[in-house]
């Protein structure tokens, strides 16, 4: 029996109508203007956007992958060196890796905040070890601290995947400000998302991003000479026009979505549910609200049945993909990783819904362990 619910794990859409009118005015307002590549919209945004993070300088990319993979090139990791990283996280971050030609090497996550543990990444490092790659996953930072000191320690680059963690933050400190630099997506799912692909290097160093800044546009630093070997990774004029509108609104934002979660953690909090922990000096942003339990996929189904569809971030670790199995090497066995991925599942979790909603979805959750039980 399915009831009237119907929810989705996210809501881009929504995002949009919440914002039509400023939206609609800038993307006029670019197509007015006849500068739709690398324009003054595009350079607003890197320094709005920079300033935000709380650091000196943004250079807009194409995507994500695109701003993982650049950060890591201008750090000149390339064929032969080893990036330290998890398998537990989105595809695009080994993928940026594999690109440069470098080798992935994969350690477990901590099981309370599902991401990079720090205790294992010492024994991770060889003499190829050139960078530790912190995935800040489903909103939460990582303890950029202990990252830090290993860094230091070792001569080690620290290139942040902030893919999932706009505005997060570890300590006073947001994500994308630890690092040498930092890597973000703008996927219209996003926490900060545009209407289509997009992402943004950041880093305080002005050397690195001018190494980004050439490697995004053929190695150009004047035009149709190129310096270096480059490609063509560009944010666009009409993404970045949207992005300035919804900058304004993502702190607002991540309140509502900290609100959604106060709700998630009461009203589920005396099920059999493990549900998303906030690690001390963190502050967690709640991209994704994942639950886990041992009988997740009966959940999901008994879920999708009554209208509230859910996702899994992610169902197979990428060292388990097929495509990247002989391509990265692991350290230890992932225990954790392997874990998560029979349990984990994403709630519906978008600023825009309301709270009623949530308490639905929570209370459809109790109604299931109850039959269970039962």
């Amino acid at each position: 029996m399915t009831t009237e619910i119907q929810l989705h794990p996210s809501n881009p859409l929504a995002n949009y109508l919440a914002h039509k009118d400023e939206i609609d005015a800038a993307i006029c307002r670019v197509l007015n203007e006849g500068q739709y590549i690398l324009g003054r919209e595009v350079s607003s945004f890197e320094n709005e956007f920079a300033t935000y993070i709380g650091v000196r300088f943004g250079v807009g990319v194409g995507s994500g992958t695109e701003a993982l993979y650049l950060a890591l090139r201008a750090c000149g990791i390339g064929a032969g060196d080893e990036v330290i990283t998890v398998s537990h996280t989105a595809v695009a971050t080994i993928a940026a890796i594999e690109l440069c030609g470098a080798t992935p090497v994969m350690v477990d996550v901590n099981s309370n905040t599902y991401t990079i543990d720090p205790n294992q990444i010492e024994r991770a490092l060889g003499e190829q070890a050139k960078a530790i790659v912190p995935v800040h996953l489903y909103g939460h930072p990582v303890d950029m601290e202990s990252i830090a000191d290993i860094a230091h320690r070792h001569k080690l680059w620290v290139i942040e995947d902030c893919a999932q963690s706009h505005g997060a933050a570890f300590g006073n400190r947001r994500t994308g400000a630890w690092g040498h630099i930092a890597a973000f997506s703008f996927y219209p799912t996003k926490n900060l998302g545009g209407m289509g692909d997009g992402g943004i290097v950041v880093t305080d160093d002005n050397e690195l991003a001018e190494r980004v800044r050439l490697l995004r546009e053929y190695g150009w630093r004047q035009r149709y000479i190129s310096e270096s070997p480059g490609l063509n990774s560009r944010l666009d004029e009409l993404q970045a026009a949207i992005l300035r509108v919804k900058l304004h609104y993502l702190d607002e934002e991540n309140r509502k979505r900290q609100a959604l979660a106060a709700i998630y953690d009461e009203m589920l909090s005396s099920t059999t549910l493990i549900l998303p922990t906030c690690a001390p000096n963190a502050t967690h942003v709640y991209h994704q609200y994942v639950a886990r339990s041992k009988r997740r996929d009966e959940l999901r189904k008994f879920l999708e049945k009554r209208g509230i569809n859910t996702l899994v971030h992610y169902p197979i670790p990428v060292h388990r993909q097929p495509a990247y199995q002989d391509l990265v090497r692991c350290v230890g066995p992932l225990v954790n990783t392997d874990t998560l991925m029979k349990e984990i599942l994403s709630l519906p979790m978008y600023p825009e819904l309301e709270p009623n909603k949530v308490r639905q979805v929570a209370k459809t959750i109790l109604l299931w362990e109850h039959e269970e039980i039962a």
